[in-house]
């Protein structure tokens, strides 16, 4: 098993801006932002991030929203505002697959923003997002998970999460987190998460996912023919 080490901050900022170009539209941010977005918008329906038809809410647990975000090629989503921080795994880009590479804004906590993400094409846009209402919690080392080797490849107030690949038939050691999690499918392979309670969940695509409320005890296996890998994030509060 090995567990990625967190990357450096140029590299999340490098990360963030290959992901954006040609495929989001940002509203510009300043001290007039709500005055600005609205002149930009003009005369378009806008909508809360919650209530966007393609930021689709597929689990619901207090504060936390996990979020399947699909775009087809050639579509633009609805003008949406947000105001709450998000963590971002990335599943699949306009032009191919991304692997679950993650990133959050936290900014969106403190400054709201409206803005349109649209597709470019030629493949789907996808992406697996986690949003915290919560206010968060900025001592990092309070509510750490065990059975985790390395440290988190991100992490801040909101978010925590930690990227493991693993060879056909390896196992994690036992996964333990105090806060509300998921697991995430982010490469080809099939995986069994597998519960101290005796309940499996099976994983066998990208974006595939599992949600683990808090101080449920599972380990994470590999089932099938190839080396695959998870993404396991966290909504700290």
């Amino acid at each position: 098993m090995r567990i990625i080490h967190s990357p450096s901050r140029r590299d999340l900022a490098n990360c963030l801006l290959s992901a954006a170009a040609g495929v989001l539209l940002f509203a510009a941010v300043s001290p007039l932002s709500s005055l600005a977005q609205e002149d930009e918008f003009a005369g378009e329906r806008i909508v809360h991030l919650l209530q966007e038809p393609r930021h689709r809410t597929v689990h619901h647990d207090g504060d936390l929203y996990l979020l399947d975000v699909q775009l087809n090629p050639g579509d633009v989503s609805l003008p949406h505002i947000h105001d709450q921080a998000i963590l971002l795994t990335y599943i699949n880009m306009d032009n191919g697959p991304r692997d679950g590479d993650v990133n959050s804004n936290t900014d969106y906590a403190s400054q709201s923003h409206t803005h349109k993400v649209s597709n470019a094409g030629p493949g789907l846009f996808r992406i697996i997002a986690l949003v915290n209402a919560g206010v968060g919690n900025p001592d990092l080392m309070a509510d750490r998970p065990s059975g985790f080797s390395g440290q988190p490849q991100h992490e801040n107030a909101w978010f925590r999460s930690y990227r493991v690949e693993l060879a056909p038939g390896e196992v994690t050691s036992v996964q333990i987190h105090s806060l509300s999690s998921f697991v995430v499918q982010v490469a080809d392979g099939l995986i069994h998460v597998e519960r101290s309670d005796g309940i499996t969940a099976e994983l066998d695509a990208r974006a595939d996912w599992v949600w683990h409320d808090p101080n449920e005890a599972y380990v994470i296996r590999n089932v099938g023919q190839v080396a695959s890998a998870v993404v396991v994030n966290e909504g700290r509060h």
